[in-house]
């Protein structure tokens, strides 16, 4: 069977499901990062490793300056989505020998950009010839204190469901100059209790399932309350993918000291009650178009 019969999930699925994961795995592969324990009593080591390919993540004429920030920030918003901070990163470039060495260094200086935005040091990595498309893979290691990391299974029956900033539109180039929404991550663990997180980076259509799924619950959207990029339609933002922002389950109790606090914290950035997490509905709410899936 071939892997476009397949589909992601369900290769992910039979995959994953035969690791074996030892006592000090905290969070491990299905989630956005893997969480383990460290010698540091107070926290937890987190672990991503992300890729960007070319013709399937940028096209052949981006600017490589662009491409370098692309390949950073997609696992710093993995972090965001933890609510860990990020630390060192490890880059493996996979590359045709007939590439300009000129293309390499912007790309490079995007690398750095990116990363000193989080205060990420670069400290090393591989390169390999390719005979195909090029390939960028980042992987980054850091921490989060043991009460405050997040995944994608603690959400509660009842659940509001925020999303942070703007959906949609992710072709216009939002996709290669989005940035991780870490600061904001880390300001809500700390002032409020968030029960399952994860980052818009496949699309609300395939990645609020996935969530609702990690939880064991259904949820129901309303998808005329969807806050869209300029330009954006519904369906875009629900299936356009790319948009590294946060979709997050807390408790209806919390909603109006969150959207109070957030107007004062974050007032350029939006947030929006979307839906909710509930029960009654079955995983898999059929009105909803899927988002971005590999190897389809």
């Amino acid at each position: 069977m071939k892997l476009r019969q397949v589909g992601e999930d369900a290769l992910l699925a039979s995959l994953l499901g035969k690791l074996p994961v030892p006592r000090k795995v905290v969070a491990g592969a299905g989630d956005d990062c893997a969480v383990v324990e460290s010698p540091d009593r107070k926290n937890l080591l987190v672990l991503k490793t992300d890729c960007v390919v070319e013709k399937i993540h940028f096209a052949p004429a981006t600017d490589p300056v662009l491409v370098g920030w692309k390949a950073m920030m997609r696992p710093l918003s993995d972090f965001a989505a933890t609510s860990a901070v990020p630390q060192f990163a490890l880059i493996t470039l996979i590359l045709p020998a007939a590439r300009l060495t000129s293309w390499v260094k912007k790309l490079y200086r995007g690398l750095q950009r990116a990363a000193s935005h989080f205060n990420v040091s670069i400290v090393g990595g591989e390169t390999s010839a390719t005979r195909g498309a090029a390939a960028i893979s980042v992987s980054v290691t850091g921490f989060v204190e043991k009460n405050r990391w997040i995944s994608r299974t603690g959400g509660k029956n009842g659940d509001d469901l925020f999303v942070t900033g703007r959906l949609g539109g992710s072709l216009r180039e939002k996709h290669l100059r989005f940035m991780p929404r870490i600061n904001e991550s880390r300001w809500l663990t700390r002032n409020f209790r968030v029960h399952a997180m994860m980052d818009l980076s496949d699309g609300l259509g395939a990645d609020l399932p996935r969530l609702a799924k990690a939880s064991n619950l259904g949820f129901k959207i309303n998808s005329e309350k969807l806050p869209l990029a300029g330009g954006a339609t519904i369906g875009e933002a629900i299936s356009d993918g790319e948009d590294y922002e946060l979709l997050f389950a807390i408790s209806p109790r919390d909603r109006a000291r969150l959207e109070r606090s957030w107007r004062r914290r974050f007032p350029k950035l939006t947030l929006t009650r979307i839906g909710e997490l509930n029960r009654k509905l079955k995983i898999g709410n059929r009105k909803l178009p899927g988002g971005y899936l590999h190897f389809h």
